[in-house]
Parts: structure tokens; sequence; C-alpha cells
């Protein structure tokens, strides 16, 4: 059994209550530029005019909006330890309204704002919410039509129908003290926040958050990343707030003063990073999927595929080399400089030029575009963690990263390997249970208290961690053999036509994949075959296509044992989808529903056998 931990930076023993910190903004930096409100600002939460266009918001500013909506939720009733739903995608009233409910010692209770009705009704009940800000008409007709269900829910306010502006004001009988009283009241051992998980199987738990928990896993990596997070640093946030990995990011940007950029239109997204042009960006590993794909894409189009299979090749070796005693060789400096001249600076424009860090989580990077990116002049630090871990427990550093890990405990966190094989955490950021469910928080921690994270993994000599996969998802075959997907699906996505790749062979005679293709290289593909009107359900048998897919699953099956190779595959009619439910949020695969959904094509598989 292997240990790796770090001594805490910063420890929950006098942890503040969450709200503090904008408090505390606002006396030591009242000027400093909190948020950017892309232009037009929202008549849901209004803010003064500006001459650039874009609205900022100071610390004193926020500390303002934030008292002002405090005081209109203690007149509308909301108490110390009161649940509130809050379902809106990435804007600053998300923030806002966050922030409010902390500073009163109220709990927010996240929502995606892409959430079915019964997911709604499910996390509104399950928790005891007693209010629920929502974002949109559509989301309110949604609740309108479950309230019947909900009998501890007493008020909804919706953010685009300038409920909030009215509850302000409404709140203007309320003083200041008032909320002073309840924001010091606060403890480090009081509920922030209740974090449902998405989950890719079953009902969502709802993981309880303290302050205590957050404050001390955002201080303890803030601590780590002063390159990242300081006045001045900037990002553009599109990732869903109600998913902790982006909601880690948003206190870390107040609590460091940085400044933070809403985005909550996913399509406009290259617009806002090359306007805002952010020092850093927080994204999940399918991003830069996308971005490696589109950039090999225009190369075609370009009639230049040819040029960008070197610029990548390049961009890889010397990645690699960087991590050699010598280095990289004066041959591939010089390589590398050409290709950031014609290639990999046009890549990095696509984020607004100044981007030259990420931080990547919520599923594994892979090592073959972590190494691309880092030598194309963007470092991806990936990490690791958990909803229950507030989220982050491991994290690749500028000053220590090791590609194709997920980096070494943060501050404050002690990692070990259980004789399984299976990954345990503790520290101050793991949480203490699942609400209202015993069983589950019971099942979750070893008899001595470490949390078990369902992730089979090791620690190198050097204490950074490898993830192989979730122990829920390795498969063992019917001959015994064990086998951990990711790795090989990651390898197969590589190929411009993949979108996704599931594998399959649990009790089966063999391994074989579901795969889909990508919709845009689709396109490309027919019309480069002569059938620009074809679709992939039309297609999926084809010869030609059949071919292209087995050329990207013989390269993955190079590297595996001949036990562990994929030996048949099926193309689905069509790509997944997070609103046919079969991506969670942040676009981790939902295997249970894509095997039983698609459980002709499985059975297609084996049929025979």
């Amino acid at each position: 059994m292997r240990e790796m931990s770090v001594a805490p930076v910063v420890t929950g023993a006098a942890s503040p209550g969450l709200a503090d910190m904008v408090w505390d903004n606002a006396r030591q930096d009242p000027e400093g530029v909190q948020f950017l409100r892309p232009s037009p600002v929202s008549p849901a939460w209004p803010a003064g005019p500006s001459a650039r266009g874009d609205v900022p918001v100071t610390c004193a500013q926020f500390r303002g909006d934030v008292l002002a909506l405090a005081r209109g939720f203690i007149d509308a009733g909301i108490g110390h330890g009161d649940r509130v739903g809050l379902m809106s995608r990435t804007r600053y009233e998300w923030t806002l309204v966050d922030y409010a409910l902390w500073s009163i010692g109220a709990v927010t209770v996240p929502i995606y704002d892409t959430s079915s009705p019964e997911q709604m009704e499910w996390i509104l009940t399950d928790s005891g919410a007693v209010g629920c800000v929502v974002e949109t008409d559509k989301h309110a007709a949604m609740l309108a039509d479950r309230r019947a269900g909900l009998p501890a829910l007493r008020q909804v306010w919706r953010i685009d129908g300038g409920d909030l502006v009215a509850l302000a004001g409404q709140g203007r009988s309320v003083d200041d003290a008032q909320v002073d009283v309840r924001r010091t009241a606060v403890t480090g051992s009081d509920v922030a926040t209740i974090v449902y998980t998405s989950g890719t199987t079953g009902r969502p738990k709802g993981c309880v958050l303290t302050h205590r928990n957050i404050y001390c896993d955002i201080g303890n990596a803030t601590a780590v990343l002063p390159e990242l997070l300081h006045p001045g640093a900037s990002t553009v946030l599109f990732l869903p707030l109600a998913h902790a990995f982006a909601r880690l990011i948003q206190v870390g940007m107040v609590l460091t003063r940085a400044t933070l950029v809403h985005s909550s239109n996913m399509s406009g997204v290259l617009g806002q990073l090359q306007q805002h042009r952010p020092t850093f960006i927080l994204a999940v590993p399918r991003v830069f999927e996308k971005m490696h794909t589109q950039t090999r894409e225009k190369a075609a189009d370009a009639h230049q595929e040819w040029l960008f299979r070197i610029a990548d090749a390049v961009a890889v070796r010397y990645s690699r080399a960087l991590d050699t005693p010598p280095g990289p060789g004066g041959p591939l400096r010089l390589a590398r400089r050409v290709f950031d001249l014609i290639v990999y600076r046009k890549l990095r424009a696509t984020l607004g030029g100044r981007c030259r860090t990420a931080i990547v989580g919520g599923a594994p990077l892979g090592e073959r575009l972590g190494h691309f990116f880092r030598g194309a002049g963007l470092t991806a630090l990936e990490g690791y963690g958990l909803t229950e871990t507030s989220p982050a427990l491991t994290l690749n550093l500028p000053s220590a990263m090791r590609i194709g890990t997920v980096g070494r405990p943060i501050p404050g966190v002690e990692i070990r390997i259980a004789d399984d094989a299976e990954v345990i955490a503790r520290g101050e950021m793991v949480f203490a249970g699942y609400w209202n469910n015993p069983d589950a928080t019971r099942d979750t921690f070893t008899a001595d208290g470490w949390l078990r994270t369902g992730d089979q993994g090791s620690l190198d000599d050097d204490g950074f961690l490898h993830i192989t996969g979730r122990t829920k998802e390795i498969i063992v075959t019917a001959g015994g053999t064990n086998l951990a997907p990711a790795p090989v699906e990651d390898r197969i996505r590589a190929h411009p036509l993949v979108s996704q790749c599931i594998l399959i062979g649990d009790d089966q005679p063999y391994v074989s994949a579901l795969i889909t293709i990508d919709p845009q290289a689709w396109e490309r593909w027919t019309a480069s075959h002569g059938r620009p009107h074809a679709s992939v359900a039309d297609q999926r048998d084809s010869p030609d296509l059949r071919k292209e897919i087995q050329a990207a699953i013989d390269e993955a099956n190079e590297t595996v044992s001949r036990a562990e190779r994929i030996k048949t595959f099926r193309i689905l009619p069509r790509d997944l989808t997070e609103a046919d439910g079969e991506l969670t949020p942040t676009l981790k695969i939902k295997r249970e529903v894509v095997q039983s959904r698609f459980a002709a094509d499985v059975d297609a598989l084996y049929r025979g056998h």
C-alpha cells in the first residue's frame, strides 16, 4: 500500500465563511476589477454604463451587489441553514446569488440548467429547498408543473424576469447590520452547498460541503498556483457552475481578486476568449480534443494537412524532450520555433493570444493531447478530484508536472493506494457525507475514515498519481482479462472521424467497441467520398467507413495485450448527446444508458458467440 501526502498551507482551524472574502476584498482593494460583464449587460441585474462596452465590477461593487441581494433574501425569510435551489447557466447572477446566500448562512443547491423535470424535482425534494432561483421562463414553467410535489418550496425567483432586482428592492428595509450579524455567525462547519452528483449511473446523491471543506481546498490549491491565480490574472468561465470544478475556480478567483468573465453561450466562447484574452482557462478534456480536431480540419481545408501532421509530431517530440535531462536538442528547438510561427501561434490565438496555461479536470486528458498542447505552447495542468472532495485532490504544477498523470496531492491532501488498487483520500476538503443518505455515506468511507474514490490508480516513485480507470468501469471478460477502457478509448478518439468510443466486454468472450462519428468530420468525409448528403445511419456499414475506423482500432490494439485487443466494433447511427441523456453536463459518457439504448448494437457484437 503506497501513500503520498503534503502538509497543508491552509487549515480549517479558523476557517471563515466563504462570503467573508468578498468583504475583505472590498476593504483591501475596492477598485480592483473582480468581474467583467460582457456587453450588453443583462437587465436581470443591471450595471452602470462603460465606455469600453463591457462593464467592470469592482470588489467594492460586488460587495454592494451581494449585500443588496442578501438583504432581500433576509426579507424573504431565508434563514440560516435554509436550502435554496439555483438553476441557471453560467452568468454573473449565478455567482451573485451564491455569495448572497453564503453571506446569510443559507445553503446553495445547484441544479444544471439542462436538468430534466424529474431531476429538478428530485434535487429540490431531497434537499428540502424552501426557495429556488431559476433563470428562464422555461425553467419556471417546468418548476410550476412539479410544484405540487414540492411542499417545502415557498418561493421561486426568475433571473430573466427581473425577480432578483425586485428582491433586492424589497430588502431595502433590512439594515446592513443584520447581514453582518448573519455573516459573522457563519462558521467553517456550517453547510455551504449541497451538490448533487450528475453521475453516470443511478439517482443523484447530494454531497454536503461545508465552508471549511471549500475554503481549505481552494486555499491550498491557490497557494501552489500563484502563477495562475493572482490580481491581474483573468479567465473566461464557460463550464457550468453547477459542477464543483467550475465552482472551485469561481471561489478561487474571488479569493485571489483575479478577474472573472462569465460565458453562458458555449457557441460564442471562442469570440469571448479572443475578445477578453484570458491569462488561463478552465476546461474539460473534450474541449482540447475539439481544438485539436478543428485545427487539423482547417489545415485540411487549406490542403495543408501534411503540414499539420509534421507540426503535431514536432510538438509531441518537443514536449517529451522537455522531460529528459538534456532537454530538446538544437534541431528540435529550431523546428519548434518554425512551427510556432506557422501553426502553434494560430492555435493559441483562438484563445486570445495571452493564454499559456489551462487547468484540466472532469475526465482524463490523455498523454497524447497533453504533450501536443505543451509542445504548442499551451500547458494543460491536469488535476484530479471528486465532488465529494470539494473537489481538488491532486494537480500538476508548472514547476512540477508529469504528463500522463494527474499530478501530486495538493497541500492538505493524503492519497493512499489500497490493496485492491483503489485510490483513497483523506483531508479537510473531504466531505462528511451525503444528504439524507447514511447508507451511501457509510459505504463511501473505509473503517478508518478514508474516502473511497471509486477510481483505480497508482503512485509513482515521485508521488505522481496515475488514474487507470473507474473501479465500476473495469471490464472483466469471460476469460478473466481485466481492462481499463479509458486509455484505449482515448487513442481511438484521436482519429479525426471518431467522436466517442465505448469499450464493451464484461462477461463476454472478447472486447468490442461502440463508435460514434464526429458530425463536423462526417461532412468533410462524405464530401470527399462523393456522398455529400449521406447520413451516418445510412453509411455506418460502408466498407470505406469501416476501413477508416478499423485503422484507428488497429493502432490502439498495438498498445495492449492480445487478450485486451478489440476484436470487432459497431458504428452507432448518431453521436451521443447530453440532451438525449447519454452524456453528463461535463461530457462524460453514461455507459449504462448508452449500452441500454443501443442494446441491439451490443447484441450484434456478440451474436453467434
